[in-house]
């Protein structure tokens, strides 16, 4: 049984620690301290992290770090590595880590070493990508698949989808990628409007073929597919992300073009895997395994780093200490580069199915707040949407600030101006403007007394409010490796000291139970289950509008 975190020293030691910095000013801490910027940033290559705008100093990073001591988050780093079983609930290891484990040093799980079956697959994932982007592997009739349909949901869909965009400038030149995972009919119907069905591959990613999103859409996409080709073309344009063999074969997939992954690796981990087969035939093998060993860099930067330099560590205790003391129950992640549009999407997945839980490791239900609600999107365009909100909404909502140096597209000016917003939103977010400034401002620019006197609140900005500023050099296969691994252990971070297990994803199950109950009674078929009056009356008044 291990201590609840609220009860340990050091949490207690925070409580009282943040009495003192909810008052404090960071505009102040600047100016008191002209090496604050050095002292609160971390260099890992080419990723730099400036984490100085925070309501921190060095006794607030102190508290923390032993907070993450008395919560043992060292002896749970090396468990996670030695594939011991941390997934509490489903008795399992979790080692996505293994993926891109690139000096091959052994991994066991039940006295197994599991790095050959992982290399085994990546040499079968090369030798397919290969075959499909050269075309020695063709379609029913013969023509090249340039078409990629990737028909998947959660992490299935979410890693590739996030990094064949993040990738989209390494994609071959006459390769294109879309991506199935609604059930909407919608999802399929816009994709096969598109393709042509000579040249589309489809990849199936349901590790138990059952998935019944990714399996309605499959068996969709498999009839558009046989009514235009016929029975046989299955076999050459469909290939499966799965371990079911026998309904893999059902379907008429060459179980040849079946790729295994691991009970080992939980769904939204698994881009690093056999799920990452689209962004392998997109951008190449080896770009795939250049993601594989920029996250294998920072999972050795995690792994062998003290805590006082482990840019995960700090990233996940700060998050922790808005969380927990600050009430902040909301987090943004903005990063400033059109490719990496997807990326708070995906992180929505691995931060929340990850850490939103309520009970404890120890099956204790927990006494404090677990995972934020994290939204994002691609800057400067959230500017224009949600920055309202975080610059002078009455919450406080931490932000990650992410922007390459160099953009693929440098065009004009663009980049410049890219550059100079997003640096001046985590300043301003820092600085603020008082109501004096606000007013002698409005004065110096001729405006009338009575007109500063009215708008001087309007204009105003409470500021002291914190960010995160990732630079990387470019978003290139390797840079997109580290700064996902950063996250996914940022992530791991957070679930040790909330005392939760953050590999497994229970709250997923519930609605997907009571969905397969109502679909029999959509169908004019009675489930004879018993539902709420409102379910009832919608279920009737849904029937009637479809007839």
């Amino acid at each position: 049984m291990n201590i609840a975190v609220n009860k340990t020293r050091a949490w207690k030691k925070l409580d009282g620690h943040y009495k003192t910095m909810k008052k404090t000013q960071m505009r102040d801490m600047f100016a008191e301290d002209d090496s604050r910027a050095d002292k609160y940033t971390l260099q890992l290559e080419n990723m730099r992290v400036d984490y100085s705008k925070n309501r921190i100093n060095d006794r607030t990073m102190k508290f923390l770090f032993n907070l993450a001591r008395e919560c043992r988050l060292e002896d749970k780093i090396k468990a996670m590595f030695a594939g011991e079983k941390i997934n509490v609930t489903e008795n399992r290891p979790v080692l996505h880590i293994a993926l891109r484990n690139r000096t091959n040093t052994p991994i066991y799980v039940d006295g197994e070493n599991v790095m050959p079956k992982i290399n085994e697959v990546l040499a079968k994932m090369r030798k397919f990508s290969e075959a499909v982007r050269l075309g020695t592997f063709k379609g029913q009739t013969g023509k090249k698949l340039t078409n990629i349909v990737n028909i998947g949901i959660g992490g299935s869909d979410l890693g590739p989808v996030m990094a064949t965009e993040a990738l989209r400038k390494y994609w071959a030149k006459d390769i294109n990628c879309y991506f199935i995972s609604n059930i909407d009919g919608t999802a399929c119907a816009e994709v096969l409007g598109k393709i042509d069905p000579e040249e589309t591959l489809f990849i199936v990613a349901s590790k138990t073929f059952t998935t019944i999103e990714t399996l309605t859409n499959a068996r969709t996409c498999r009839k558009w597919l046989v009514d235009a080709l016929g029975e046989h073309a299955v076999a050459k344009h469909f290939v499966a992300l799965s371990t079911n063999e026998a309904e893999v074969r059902k379907f008429g997939i060459n179980p040849e073009n079946m790729f295994e992954f691991w009970d080992f690796v939980g769904g939204r981990y698994s881009m690093w895997s056999a799920i990452g087969l689209s962004i392998a035939i997109a951008v190449g093998m080896d770009n795939f395994e250049k993601m594989l060993d920029g996250a294998y860099a920072m999972d050795q930067h995690f792994y062998h780093s003290e805590f006082e330099h482990n840019i995960p560590v700090i990233l996940g205790l700060l998050g922790v200490w808005y969380n927990n003391f600050f009430d902040c129950h909301r987090y943004a992640v903005v990063p400033y580069d059109q490719y990496l549009q997807y990326v708070p999407a995906y992180l929505q997945q691995l931060d929340m199915e990850s850490n939103g839980k309520f009970v404890s490791v120890d099956n204790e239900y927990v006494k404090y707040a677990t995972a934020p609600v994290l939204f994002g999107g691609a800057g400067t365009n959230v500017q224009h949407s949600f920055f309202q909100l975080i610059h002078q909404g009455t919450e406080m909502v931490p932000i990650d600030f992410i922007i390459p140096a160099i953009s693929h597209n440098e065009i004009g000016e663009h980049h410049e101006i890219l550059v100079a917003n997003v640096l001046a939103q985590s300043e301003a977010l820092m600085r603020g403007k008082t109501v004096r400034e606000a007013a002698a401002e409005m004065t110096a620019a001729g405006k009338s007394k009575e007109t500063v006197n009215f708008l001087k609140k309007f204009k105003s900005f409470e500021g002291n409010r914190p960010s995160n500023t990732i630079v990387l050099k470019k978003i290139d296969p390797y840079s997109l490796g580290m700064l996902i691994a950063m996250y996914e252990h940022k992530v791991f971070v957070q679930g040790v000291i909330w005392n939760i297990d953050s590999f497994d994803q229970f709250g997923v199950e519930l609605g997907k139970q009571m969905a397969l109950s109502i679909l029999p009674e959509l169908e004019n078929n009675a489930s004879g289950i018993r539902h709420d009056s409102s379910t009832t009356a919608l279920i009737s008044y849904i029937k009637k509008l479809r007839k």
